[in-house]
């Protein structure tokens, strides 16, 4: 309470950051984006409902004093207490748990507006305490399974059992669990991904008018279905789980004031997911070319280098299947891997370690771990790699441009957007591809100077911090102040560089 009252008295913005599984528990691009914003509007209040794992996680980020809030959301935590409602309140929440799955499972007419009704008459059980005990009644376990079992639905066909219908139960009730949090009465939320880190400002929205911002960085939803479609759960299950997050996702979009995307890859999939054009505004990622000047020499054996977090969505694994045609042609080469492993992805990185050994190229890969500075990982590569199978506006790519390095990247997200002409671009999960783009670099020397020089002037250009900064100070106050969207999302006049090349 204490800080809300000194923003409400000293007339300070107040913004409530939403995060999911980043800032401030954990490092990443989007967490180093969130820490960039925060110390970079100091005159606005900050505090952040972060969704976490199990809520034992510790800061990873020393926030600055105005600050003034952080809240852990397990959704793999202990199982909150509270009793099932009885009687009438049972078959309340029945029947608008019939209408939720409904939408999910059985789309129609008026989908997103079940949903919306569902969503919030269980964020009201939620507030109660009685939502993960009412899921897991009998009751409810028979209402998920007769709408599964409705004869002109899919699932139907695919013979769910008992144990689909209890592991689909556990799961929604864990990506449910953010509902319970005391939603923000005052200022604006500002949702730093879609999913379930926008639960929280959907429900603000919905109980006290407050405006919701979204900010994505890649596109959650293709992410669930990326994850999905390779996890081990039978189709009944993916069905209530993906339909869940596709409604969810566009009613955030419906409900946002605005929606920032990191680039136009992202718009287009905002609009294509219903977003009105005129609530959308395009804003980069950027970096301080300061803070990563150039590299300098590069190192004296052919390197690649790869910065990330060991996560199957960055897909190492065609990077060193790419590697390994790459050491066919040149087998002086080696490849340097920087990043941490998160929670639960150590399997990941076993494999990846597997395949290496699988290939014979064990030898010269090398995981090196979290850098101390990532800078470091940069001036390691004579090309810095990316090759995920979804992005949004990848910081560690504008970084390594901005330190003068050629890059080879795949062609998701808005990576085309930021490389230009000064780097390569390949088909993502094509090895092969991937490595005779290497190759050109590697033997070019002089091209590869071109090409750094144009990527870091690229950089200075068009993805400044402080140009990203400025749009979001803007933004903060004009939501605020309750100004109308359609001037937020007017995308800024083109930017002169200043004499010199540096803003």
């Amino acid at each position: 309470m204490t800080g809300a009252i000194a923003a409400i008295n000293t007339g300070a913005t107040r913004v409530t950051m939403l995060t999911e599984g980043t800032y401030p528990h954990s490092h990443g691009g989007v967490s180093v984006w969130c820490d960039q914003l925060v110390h970079g509007i100091p005159d606005v209040d900050f505090q952040i409902l972060a969704v976490t794992s199990d809520g034992r996680e510790s800061l990873t980020w020393e926030t600055p004093a105005h600050v003034s809030k952080v809240v852990s959301i397990p959704t793999w935590g202990p199982t909150p207490t509270g009793r099932a409602p009885r009687g009438r309140r049972l078959r309340g929440f029945l029947g608008i748990y019939e209408m939720f799955l409904s939408a999910l499972l059985d789309p129609g007419p008026g989908t997103l507006e079940r949903f919306a009704e569902g969503l919030y008459g269980l964020a009201a059980r939620a507030r109660y305490g009685e939502l993960t005990a009412a899921l897991r009644t009998e009751a409810a376990i028979r209402t998920l399974a007769a709408v599964w079992n409705r004869p002109h639905l899919p699932t139907h066909a695919a013979r769910p059992t008992m144990h689909d219908v209890l592991t689909a139960t556990d799961l929604l009730e864990h990506a449910l669990r953010p509902l319970a949090a005391a939603p923000p009465r005052h200022g604006i939320t500002h949702a730093v991904s879609g999913g379930l880190a926008a639960l929280p400002g959907l429900l603000a929205r919905h109980l006290h008018g407050t405006p919701l911002l979204l900010t994505e960085h890649g596109v959650y939803l293709r992410e669930r279905y990326l994850g999905y479609g390779a996890g081990g759960y039978r189709w009944p299950v993916k069905a209530l789980l993906l339909g869940f997050f596709r409604l969810l996702a566009q009613e955030t979009y419906a409900r946002a004031a605005l929606v920032t995307p990191g680039s136009h890859y992202n718009r287009r999939w905002e609009e294509r997911g219903g977003t009105a054009p005129d609530k959308i505004r395009t804003v980069y990622n950027g970096v301080d070319p300061g803070a990563f000047p150039p590299a300098g020499p590069e190192p004296e054996t052919p390197t690649l280098a790869w910065a990330g977090r060991v996560d199957p969505i960055k897909d190492l694994e065609t990077l060193i299947r790419a590697f390994a045609l790459v050491r066919r042609e040149m087998p002086e080469v080696r490849l340097r891997l920087f990043g941490g492993t998160p929670s639960g992805g150590h399997a990941y990185r076993e494999r990846c370690q597997a395949l290496g050994r699988d290939l014979g190229i064990a030898e010269a890969v090398a995981f090196e771990g979290r850098v101390e500075d990532i800078r470091d990982a940069y001036a390691a590569g004579t090309v810095v790699m990316l090759s995920s199978i979804s992005e949004g506006f990848p910081f560690t790519l504008i970084e390594a441009m901005s330190c003068g390095r050629a890059t080879v990247s795949t062609d998701v997200g808005g990576v085309r957007e930021a490389v230009g002409d000064a780097g390569l671009v390949v088909p993502p999960r094509e090895p092969e591809a991937m490595a005779r783009a290497a190759l050109e670099l590697l033997r070019a020397p002089a091209r590869r100077a071109r090409m750094g020089e144009a990527a870091r002037l690229r950089v200075i250009d068009q993805f400044t911090l402080r140009h990203t900064i400025d749009s979001f100070r803007e933004i903060y106050g004009a939501l605020a102040a309750g100004e109308d969207r359609a001037h937020l999302a007017e995308d800024p006049a083109p930017r002169a560089r200043r004499a010199g090349g540096e803003w």
